[in-house]
């Protein structure tokens, strides 16, 4: 699996990558930074996202169900006088209880039906949110009282670090024998049971694994920008910008949720001058993307890699 790993020109891009954009700090201005560290909490959401849909095959449209829990759980109890870790904790914790939750009752629907009981999760959050306005700060927004850092290469670095030792673990139980059993479950569940897998356990323990990053991330995010909003972090269009950063980088390679993420938040800051035309600009260049390379760019180097791994 080693020599594999070294063959894959996706290792080395990824490799080349991370050094590159940890001396970015050394270069670029403050305003760059922030872009950045948004962008990569965000890749972290679309890797997650990436190892439900891309390996186990369920469509969840409401990745921002585990987000909001992680983060109003960590900002909550942080506007109590808990310590940033224990709230992070606490927020990762409720992700992935929330996440069973979710996912005992919808792994027993399929196909479009698990996608629609995940939307319903998270307009139930946003109802939540507005109805316990007083703790949660309601439709305003829930304010923290602690920051991780003020210092933009900090926070910049932070979220680089968290990225980079996602998609490391991420990636590790793509390419693992659990990865293929998911892989498996996804393409044909029927043939997976018959081969003895417990096809619902391995998806539930994908769901879960989703849930501690979508969460851990989600409270991080929180602890970045000082504050928590329904807009910002749970509502259904932040979603599907999640989704699409997870396809254009490429499904079923699970970094490629960064690239993708990274190209949405760089390509909507660049065409802000345009006003309303940007949304347009940018979802027309994903849709042409989606259309015309279903498998995203990382996917075609993943094949190409592959191939020439079984060549040599």
């Amino acid at each position: 699996m080693l020599a594999k790993t070294f063959r894959n020109p996706l290792f080395w891009l990824c490799l080349i990558g991370l050094a590159l954009a940890s001396v970015l700090p050394l270069w670029v201005s403050g305003y760059i930074l922030g872009l950045l560290t948004v962008a990569y909490f965000f890749g972290v959401f679309s890797m997650a996202w990436d190892l439900l849909f891309g390996f186990a095959g369920e469509v969840n449209f409401g990745p921002t169900f585990l987000i909001g829990l992680g983060a109003y759980t960590a900002g909550i109890l942080n506007g109590h006088g808990i310590g940033i870790p224990l709230c992070l904790l606490a927020g990762t914790v409720a992700a992935v209880i929330g996440g069973l939750v979710l996912a005992l009752p919808a792994l027993r629907v399929r196909g479009p039906y698990f996608g629609l009981t995940t939307v319903v999760a998270v307009l139930i959050l946003q109802n939540l949110i507005v109805v316990f306005a007083d703790t949660t700060g309601g439709e305003i927004g829930l304010t923290v009282p602690d920051v991780i850092s003020i210092d933009a290469a900090t926070n910049y670095w932070i979220a680089l670090g968290f990225m980079g030792v996602s998609g490391l673990i991420l990636y590790a139980i793509a390419v693992s024998p659990v990865g293929l059993i998911l892989q498996a479950s996804g393409q044909d569940p029927v043939e997976a049971g018959a081969l003895g897998f417990n096809v619902a356990k391995h998806k539930l323990a994908a769901f879960c694994v989703s849930a501690v990053f979508s969460g851990l991330g989600g409270g991080l995010f929180v602890f970045y920008m000082g504050t928590a909003s329904v807009g910002t972090l749970i509502d259904v269009s932040v979603g599907v910008q999640v989704i699409i950063g997870a396809v254009l980088g490429g499904r079923r390679t699970i970094v490629g949720g960064v690239l993708g993420a990274v190209f949405l938040i760089a390509a909507g800051e660049l065409l802000r001058p345009l006003g309303a035309l940007s949304t347009f600009v940018v979802s027309a260049a994903a849709l042409a993307v989606i259309l015309f390379v279903p498998s995203g760019l990382l996917g075609i180097l993943t094949r190409q890699g592959h191939r020439e791994g079984q060549r040599a």
